[in-house]
């Protein structure tokens, strides 16, 4: 007995140090951080962007205990490519994943040598979890619990019903539920409130850890299947918006819980709250062919015009960073790996990353922007769409608007715009300004010459 305490010994005191150490340099243990990700929702779809028709209290008081951005993108204008950029904190090139993945059992994603937040956080003895939609990977090396994750549920491709839990895009239909690697079952139970609760067990797991939750919700995708009270609530709405309406605000009540686990548990005040949309909302016609707005904004999902890429976002920690502010500034999704990392002290990988810490900007509306330029690109192939961005100038190349609303022609393959002075992209600028579409081309061209999967 004696042995074995001498033995143990040094260990004990390594961990008392280090938790010492973690207090001293904080005054308090290291923050906990959820990044909630939701999925297929439009760039104005919140009351406090806008959507004067959308009831989303919870959200919207996020806002006011935080920062809101007006001018944040996501990396890309589906659903794969832009979650590996956002855990990454890199181009969806570099990160391995250009486009979507398959939703099949057996199928890779992203490779499993990339180094995710998950991976950061755990490094630094935090507790991790991913809950909800995965679809980077469906082989043992590209799920969750091998890319960083300690906790894993939810569903690993594109979508599921929310009552069956099974992927309906294609046949054979398939049952899509997992944890930890291993298929589970809860017939008939609603995916929403099956998140929250396996959320409230992690964290009530880890009293006395930091913990990191990737709360990846899959609303507002299709299938729309809001609830009974909302179904209520916006019947007056014609459709499709009545059904998107119905499961945003289903999505905004399950984001109220998981505030409520945080109060309940005393985890509030030291949570860095994250909240950001995929890309922008669907107009497919599984999702009633629309439904969400990007407002002013041309596109939908799938597009690189402004309404695919640019999403609601907002982060908050109360006490720590400013309340009821907005940013102007432009902001991505790459950033909030490096952001995370400095808000919570710890040292960033050892690898190239493409985003940059938003701390700055953050913290004082006057910050300049942590890009000059800025790239976008979907899928591979000979022609594949893109677009880059410097300062107020965009240049698109294959540009498509799934909306339609306005007709792209053969002219329309180079589509220049100044946001600052067309936000709508109306009028397509590239034959007025040669030399431009030239020099952002280059750009672009360079860019895709170095943006390997490293």
């Amino acid at each position: 007995m004696w042995h074995m305490i001498s033995t143990l010994r040094p260990v004990v005191s390594f961990l008392l140090l280090w938790c010492l150490s973690v207090v001293a340099a904080w005054g308090q243990p290291r923050p906990n951080v959820v990044l909630i990700y939701t999925d297929d929702q439009g760039t104005i779809d919140l009351n406090c962007y806008g959507a004067n028709d959308l009831h989303t209290p919870h959200l919207d008081a996020l806002a006011e205990r935080g920062v809101r951005f007006t001018q944040f993108y996501s990396a890309a204008a589906v659903c794969s490519p832009s979650r590996a950029a956002v855990l990454t904190g890199r181009y969806p090139q570099r990160a391995g994943v250009p486009g979507n993945v398959s939703s099949r059992q057996g199928r890779p994603g992203m490779p499993a040598e990339q180094f995710t937040i998950a991976e950061m956080m755990q490094q630094a003895g935090y507790a991790t979890a991913q809950i909800g939609k995965w679809h980077l990977g469906y082989t043992p090396e590209t799920m969750p619990n091998n890319q960083g994750f300690d906790h894993s549920f939810g569903h690993m491709g594109g979508c599921i019903d929310n009552w069956s839990h099974f992927f309906y895009w294609e046949g054979p239909n398939r049952h899509d539920l997992w944890r930890n690697g291993s298929e589970i079952w809860h017939d008939g139970r609603y995916f929403p409130e099956l998140m929250v609760a396996e959320t409230r067990n992690f964290i009530q797991a880890n009293p006395n850890r930091p913990w990191f939750v990737y709360w990846a919700i899959n609303l507002p995708h299709y299938p729309l299947q809001g609830l009974d009270k909302w179904r209520q609530r916006y019947r007056h709405l014609p459709a499709p918006r009545r059904m998107y309406a119905e499961f945003i605000s289903t999505m905004d009540e399950s984001i109220g819980e998981l505030f409520a686990v945080l109060e309940a548990t005393g985890a509030a005040d030291n949570t860095i709250v994250i909240f950001q949309s995929d890309h922008g909302h669907s107009v497919e016609t599984r999702t009633f062919g629309g439904g969400g707005s990007a407002g002013i904004y041309r596109g939908a999902k799938s597009s690189l015009f402004e309404g695919g890429i640019r999403v609601p976002a907002i982060v908050s920690w109360p006490g720590k960073l400013p309340q009821g502010k907005t940013r102007t500034q432009f902001a991505t999704a790459v950033d909030w790996l490096p952001t995370i990392a400095e808000l919570c002290g710890l040292p960033l990988p050892e690898r190239p990353l493409d985003g940059k810490s938003l701390v700055p900007i953050v913290n004082s509306s006057n910050a300049p922007d942590r890009h000059a330029v800025f790239h976008w690109q979907s899928g591979r192939g000979q022609n594949p769409q893109w677009a880059v961005r410097s300062g107020p100038w965009k240049l698109l190349g294959n540009p498509r608007d799934p909306v339609g609303e306005l007709p792209l022609t053969e002219d329309d393959r180079r589509f220049l715009v100044n946001l600052n002075d067309d936000p709508s992209e109306r009028q397509n600028l590239a034959k007025k300004r040669p030399e431009l579409v030239q020099e952002l081309e280059k750009l672009h061209l360079a860019w895709q010459a170095t943006v390997t999967e490293q």
